[in-house]
């Protein structure tokens, strides 16, 4: 089974890459300062997972532009 995300998590990913499609990029390190800096976020694991959310998508956007 995966992971399960909050629709939260989930939520503040997509208003963020939507906000900023150039930003982020498929490095979780950089990704996770870039949101300690956009979005105020008291929890040090929801930051986290947010910004490993974002890196999944990114991820994945890029995979399914390679492939068509």
């Amino acid at each position: 089974m995966g992971k399960v995300r909050t629709a939260m998590v989930k939520r503040t990913a997509r208003k963020l890459i939507t906000a900023h499609p150039d930003l982020f990029t498929e490095d979780f390190e950089e990704n996770k300062q870039l949101i300690r800096k956009l979005v105020d976020v008291n929890s040090k694991r929801v930051s986290n997972k947010i910004a490993g959310y974002i890196t999944h998508l990114v991820k994945v956007t890029k995979q399914r532009g390679e492939s068509q």
